[in-house]
């Protein structure tokens, strides 16, 4: 009997060779690259996009990736299609990825406060970058992701910031939003849904709120950060946003001191869910107009 025969009942010679896995598929615009990246201490969720198929597990991505920024109760896979349309839309390498205590990374290496914005952007956002050999990124940030992008790029060369209803104070409006939220998430309806994303959805949830509405946050500002931001900015916001007003847009226009567009659209806090094709092209041609890797 050779090898990879069968005996008379049927079962594998016991010489015979194991079978060859088949290869894993290309990643591509279609299907990212999945990976945990440990910082400080603790892993990060981390998913990568390209616009050319690469084989899976290539996290390699260089100068001028997108890198994206989710928002409060965000994660990698609550960007849902954007990522893959924005990879298709720009030709460039799209990184998004979980902030601690979020998705599927580990938990926040120390209980986060309201220096919890400064502290992902000039601490946890540079080591990843350095991890994945990331340099001059252009950042996509959404909601808290926006504040923290336009942070980071106060502080850290950045090809371009596309800001999505980003907050750089903080307004009645918002907190009463997420009191709102609270006590939808005690209440248990919203606590169900989120946890399918989270795989400790307390501390994603309470990781967000309790920042938000502790006394210490009221009087949170980033308007000064937003003077020394020297890349192109990208302003998007919808006219219905629970969240956030157009008064958001407003400070740091008359703050910046490089380039800015606005594009203000229908609906509410979400418009890369709202508008997602629509918005990839209008990304990917702000990014082309600004120049750059």
């Amino acid at each position: 009997m050779r090898a990879g025969d069968r005996d008379d009942r049927g079962a594998p010679a016991l010489n015979a060779p194991p079978p060859t896995p088949p290869a894993p598929p290309p990643c591509g615009a279609g299907a990212p690259a999945r990976s945990l990246v440990a910082v400080g201490g603790s892993p990060l969720e981390v998913a990568i996009w390209t616009a050319e198929p690469r084989p899976a597990g290539d996290l390699q991505t260089g100068e001028g990736a997108l890198v994206m920024l989710h928002e409060g109760l965000g994660s990698v896979d609550l960007w849902r299609e954007f990522p893959q349309l924005l990879a298709r839309a720009s030709g460039r390498s799209v990184i998004a990825f979980s902030r601690h205590g979020h998705g599927r990374s580990g938990p926040p290496p120390r209980a986060r406060t309201p220096s919890f914005f400064a502290e992902e952007a000039l601490e946890v956002l540079p080591a990843l970058l350095g991890a994945l050999g990331v340099r001059r990124p252009v950042l996509v940030g959404h909601s808290d992701g926006a504040s923290i992008a336009l942070i980071h790029a106060a502080h850290h060369p950045v090809g371009a910031v596309a800001a999505l209803a980003p907050h750089v104070f903080v307004e009645e409006l918002t907190l009463a939003a997420i009191r709102q939220a609270r006590e939808r998430y005690l209440r248990g309806e919203l606590r169900q849904r989120l946890a399918r994303h989270h795989d400790d959805v307390d501390a994603a949830f309470f990781g967000w709120c309790d920042v938000w509405l502790d006394p210490a946050f009221a009087h949170w500002s980033i308007e000064r950060e937003v003077e020394l931001i020297r890349a192109p900015m990208l302003l998007v916001q919808g006219t219905e946003d629970p969240y956030g007003t157009l008064e958001q847009l407003a400070r740091i226009e008359r703050r910046a001191r490089a380039p800015v567009a606005r594009l203000v659209l229908p609906g509410g806090h979400s418009p890369h869910r709202e508008h997602a094709a629509m918005l990839a092209q209008r990304i990917a041609s702000f990014i082309e107009d600004a120049g750059g890797p």
